[in-house]
């Protein structure tokens, strides 16, 4: 209470992961901090043995043994995808209100922080490169991917202008559900687009798409279709991911309704890659659900034909991945900066 006697009210409360679920999160091997995660992936550990890279190198030229991936919503998402193989059991809140969030420096100094502790445990280990573990310490590219809705953090512009603000940044991939479309604009308006934004994209049709995404919003197919219908006027690179998952959208009759899908929204490129049969998805999902690799490629030569605009571009076949390629918005496929660089 102050002098005056009015109340003087405290300040909101940043929000915080709970402690019992951030323990989990601990536990397998993420690094927590307030609302946000960060991980090593399975490729940045295996790239530390020269025993592999990420498919983002082989497409893109992405330095795998440098990439950060991190969410600065952990626990954030309005879907409940029925492939998705992090802890979405654990989602608790739909909003993430301003006043209650962290400031982006601050989500990247205690990230950064935890996933030093990350990378610290790998130094023991004669196998790995220490050359490499020490690059990894200083990110250059950022995939804002890992658990939760990145677009649900009301400050990702400020986010994104902070991390192009690092002098060791050369890029920046964003993946979203689509789900919140005001944010794509608000990105594209406050020229803070990331170098490369991904949107999911796992049904043609609206019966799939409540099936394979189990969204919470009631308008949850039209939001998705106005961040659809924003792409091809984005200026930054953009790409379709579509997780092929057997018996929900991988019979060869969706193939015209997403050929005609994907011409429409014009991205630059198209990713198509079979579920992986991991992480908590096995709780819902069957081995069977995998495609194989040659269901794949054809898959992605049907779609290729019938779009009429795209071609195959690459694909890795550890990842079960295929990559098509827009002809008519042709760019090169190598980030610039990255080009020719291991």
């Amino acid at each position: 209470m102050s002098c005056s006697g009015e109340v003087v009210e405290a300040d909101d409360p940043l929000i915080q992961i709970k402690p019992a679920i951030s323990a989990q999160l601990k536990k397998a091997k993420y690094g927590v901090a307030d609302h946000s995660t960060v991980e090593l992936c399975h490729w940045t550990k295996k790239s530390f043995k020269h025993e592999g890279s990420c498919y983002k190198h082989k497409f893109y030229g992405i330095s795998t043994h440098r990439c950060m991936e991190f969410s600065p919503a952990g626990m954030h998402c309005e879907n409940r995808c029925v492939y998705c193989w992090r802890p979405m059991e654990f989602y608790d809140s739909m909003k993430m209100e301003p006043e209650q969030v962290a400031e982006p420096k601050e989500i990247l100094t205690k990230l950064m922080a935890e996933r030093k502790k990350l990378i610290n445990g790998y130094y023991g280990d004669s196998r790995n490169d220490k050359q490499r573990l020490d690059e990894s310490l200083l990110p250059s590219h950022y995939a804002i991917s890992l658990s939760g809705e990145p677009t649900m953090y009301p400050k990702l512009p400020e986010l994104i202008k902070y991390l192009n603000s690092l002098e060791a940044t050369k890029s920046i991939f964003l993946v979203t559900n689509g789900q919140e479309p005001d944010m794509i604009q608000k990105l594209q308006d406050e020229d803070a687009l990331p170098t490369q934004l991904y949107l999911s994209t796992n049904a043609a049709d609206y019966e799939s798409f409540i099936r394979i995404n189990k969204p919470k919003y009631d308008d949850s197919w039209e939001r998705w279709n106005r961040t659809l219908d924003m792409l091809k006027d984005l200026n930054t690179r953009t790409v379709l991911r579509v997780t092929l998952i057997r018996n929900y959208n991988d019979q060869k009759e969706v193939i015209p309704a997403f050929a005609e899908m994907f011409r429409k929204a014009s991205p630059h490129f198209i990713e198509l890659k079979s579920y992986m049969h991991i992480g908590r998805s096995t709780n819902r999902l069957e081995h069977a659900n995998m495609l194989e690799m040659e269901e794949v490629r054809k898959f992605s030569e049907e779609i290729a034909k019938q779009s009429k605009i795209f071609s195959i571009m690459d694909e890795s076949i550890v990842s079960r991945i295929s990559i098509l390629q827009n002809n008519e918005r042709y760019i090169d496929r190598f980030i610039p900066t990255y080009a020719n660089t291991n």
